[in-house]
Order: structure tokens, then sequence, then C-alpha cells
């Protein structure tokens, strides 16, 4: 890995380093200091737009190139709003975009455009962008192996029998195109990323829902409330990559645009077809560069050219509509098997979320039911206070400065407290009584 990191990184040029030693050593005219650190190319080249762009073939060779945004639209035909998805300075969605001659991928790290030649990515020192182009290059190579004996095991079955020849001939690899398996990549690449991070976010959060159970802290809750931050943010980028994975099959279009390697032989056979006709024609002495008068021109010809072109274009379509729907269903499995992928990461993060529901659900019962309590106890408490108050009262009442036979009695003041006493039970019982005919306190 820190080889091909190496080998990917931009050399430095001679003339920016011959720049800064000269801006050094030499003083200024004016006589002030010059200024150090300064990479006057860096700055012009930042100021053209020039980005570092890491190519792989269709053989698994790397090239770092560096290429401006007006060069790069030139080269795969995309209008500018494309390459500004893959611009890292801005957060844009997952996106998979299907153009004529390119598809655009934006897939958390992964953010490149794939042609029918080559792969184009963003030079990049994170670890998931050079583990795409490793891989990249080994399943290349896999590939090329594997065709290269499909194709000898295929010329040893036609020597040994010729009835089958049509069928060998006929019969596709079960490779797929170069496009297909650079995205295959990305959306391997992309799946194992956020299934990893779903891992590791289940993995820290079921030990701290359970511990938040078994204590409830101030401290416990923060990181429960940032774990389920997290939790939502990843599980909005997941099902952003659902969502565009389940588009692209739902929509036969957009899987057909796809198809650029096909797309690309079947220009070159339109093109060859042209030029064959041309060559026709110059046989038989018409001329190409020049133009030909309606007048002198025989009809029966021009009848021939324009019935022999809408055959041509009528097979065409025909054929390019019938290999579209058979290859078709290619893509639609490649997408699937990764849809299935990204679904059970969907999934997994959904069942962690209703975890933390039923976990917030418990803590809200305990809670409720503490208060409960508590209001129970002030019920309790406020009644016996009530009871208490009745004694207040009949002191106040006997505390008066007034004169009568009953203070002379020896036994009186035992009997006050005694009534008063009994008084206060039967008030605080009949309290009781009412609190639980009302459901107001548990039985």
């Amino acid at each position: 890995m820190s080889e091909l990191k190496e080998r990917l990184l931009p050399p430095r040029p001679a003339s920016a380093m011959n720049l800064r030693d000269t801006a050094v050593s030499r003083p200024s005219a004016s006589g002030r200091a010059p200024l150090l650190g300064v990479d006057v190319l860096g700055l012009k080249k930042r100021g053209q737009g020039l980005r570092s762009w890491i190519r792989v073939d269709t053989s698994g060779n790397t090239q770092v190139m560096e290429v401006d945004k007006f060069t790069m639209m030139r080269r795969c035909d995309l209008p500018a709003r494309d390459l500004r998805l893959l611009d890292p300075l801005f957060v844009y969605p997952s996106t998979i975009l299907g153009r004529e001659k390119a598809i655009v991928v934006n897939l958390e790290q992964i953010r490149c455009i794939i042609t029918a030649d080559e792969v184009l990515l963003l030079n990049s020192l994170d670890n998931y962008v050079l583990r795409y182009v490793v891989e990249l290059q080994q399943r290349l190579k896999t590939s090329a192996v594997g065709e290269l004996w499909q194709e000898e095991n295929s010329q040893l079955s036609r020597r040994r029998s010729r009835s089958f020849d049509n069928a060998f001939e006929n019969s596709s690899p079960d490779y797929l195109p170069f496009e297909f398996r650079a995205l295959e990549i990305a959306l391997e690449a992309a799946c194992t990323f956020l299934d990893s991070q779903a891992s590791e976010l289940e993995i820290e959060a079921y030990p701290l829902l359970d511990e938040l159970t078994s204590k409830i802290s101030t401290l416990n809750l923060e990181r429960v409330r940032r774990l389920k931050s997290r939790l939502v943010a990843l599980t909005r980028r997941v099902q952003k990559v659902r969502d565009e994975i389940e588009q692209l099959m739902d929509d036969d279009g957009d899987m057909a645009e796809m198809y650029l390697t096909e797309k690309k032989k079947r220009m070159e056979g339109s093109l060859y077809g042209d030029q064959s006709i041309m060559g026709y024609r110059s046989n038989d002495g018409l001329s190409v560069s020049a133009p030909v008068s309606p007048v002198s021109s025989p009809p029966d010809s021009r009848r021939l050219d324009k019935s022999l072109s809408i055959a041509r274009s009528r097979h065409d379509s025909a054929r390019s509509s019938e290999g579209v729907q058979e290859n078709i269903e290619e893509l639609e499995m490649l997408l699937e098997a990764y849809f299935v992928v990204i679904d059970s990461t969907l999934n997994k993060l959904t069942s962690l979320k209703e975890y933390i529901d039923d976990t917030e659900d418990f803590i809200n019962i305990q809670l409720d039911n503490v208060r409960n309590q508590l209001i129970q106890f002030e019920l309790l408490l406020t009644t016996a206070t009530f009871v208490v108050a009745i004694f207040g009262v009949v002191a106040g009442i006997f505390g008066m400065n007034f004169e009568i036979d009953f203070f002379n009695q020896p036994g009186a003041f035992r009997w006050v407290l005694i009534i008063t006493g009994v008084c206060g039970f039967v008030i605080f019982s009949a309290f009781v009584w009412f609190f639980k005919y009302r459901r107001l306190m548990p039985l």
C-alpha cells in the first residue's frame, strides 16, 4: 500500500523547486524580504483548475495525470454539474449517473468517472481509494487471464467439433464489461464501508444501552444522545445508497445508458458501415466529395441507397434493442446483489434504532413510575399534614383566655388527646380510602 501511495503521488516539478530556491536566496529590488514558502507554480495550477487524477485502463495500468475541468469535460463528454458531484470540497449524497460516454459514480469515498476504456479517480491518499485501485487492478488482471483461458478452450472445442461452431461463436463470455467491473468494485467498496461502520456502531451501542437501563445518569444519557445522532446520519447515508440502486433497477433506460462498451462497439460498427457504403459508391464511379445533382443522378441508385440505409438502421435498432434487453438482466442482477447487501445493512441499523427506541421507552416507563411514587408519597404527606393541623386547631382553641369547669377536671387533657387522635385517624383513613376508590393509589 505504501509503494502504491508513493507511486500515485504526483512528482514535484523541478521548476517550482528552482523558483523557491531563487526566491529565498535572491533579495528583492525594493529591499523587502521575499515571501517564504510560496509556490507560484502551484498557485498558477490552482488558478487554472488543474487537478490530479488517477487513471486505470482496461489492462490494470495506473497513471497519475493533471487535467483541468474543461479538458475532463471534453474527454468524457460530461456537463459541469456532473463533475461538480466529484468535487471533494462539497458534500453531495451518493449518486450513480449513466451518461452517453461515461458513468459518474459518487459513493462515499469513491468518486470516479468510468468510461469504456478507463477509470478516472480523483487522486487522494485515502485508504479506501487506494484499496479501490488495488482491487481494480487485481480484478482486471484476473479477468484478463480468465478471458484468455476461455478463448483457448473455445478454440480447442471448435477444433474438436465443427457442429458446435455457431454455438461457441455466438456465446458471450461470463465476464462483465469493463465499466461494470469498475462499478461493481465501487459498489462493493461503498457497501463494505457502510456495513463496517454499522457493525462498529452496533458493537458500541448495545453495551451502552444495557448500562443505561441499569443506571440512568446524565453521562449515559449524553452518550446515548451522541450515539443516536451518529445512527441517524449513517442511516441517512445507507438509505441514499439503497434508493439510488433501487432507482437504477426500476429504470431500464438508465441501465441501458450504462452499457458503454456495447454503445462504443455499435458506434464503431456504424462508422465502418458508413465507410463501406462510401467505398461502394466510389467504386460505382460516384464522387464522394462533390455534390451530386438530382437531375443527373439516376433515381434507381438513390432509391437503392435509401432502402439500404433504412434497412441498416432498422437492423441496428432491432439488434441493439435485443442486446439491451438481454444485457439489462446482467446489470440488474449485479445491482440486485448489492441491493441485498445494502438492504441488510439498513435492516441492521433499523433494528439498532428500534432497540434504542425500546430502551428509551423503558427508561421513560421507569421515570414515570418513580414520578408516580413521588406523587403518591406527596399525597400521603399532605394528608398527614392535614391531620396534624387538627391538633394545632384544638390547641389554639383551648389556649384562648377563658375559664370553663372542664379545665379543673384531672383527666381532661388525656381525653382531649384521645378524642383528637381518634378523629385524626378516622379522617386520615377516610382520605386513604377515597384515594384508593378513585384509583389514585395502588391497592
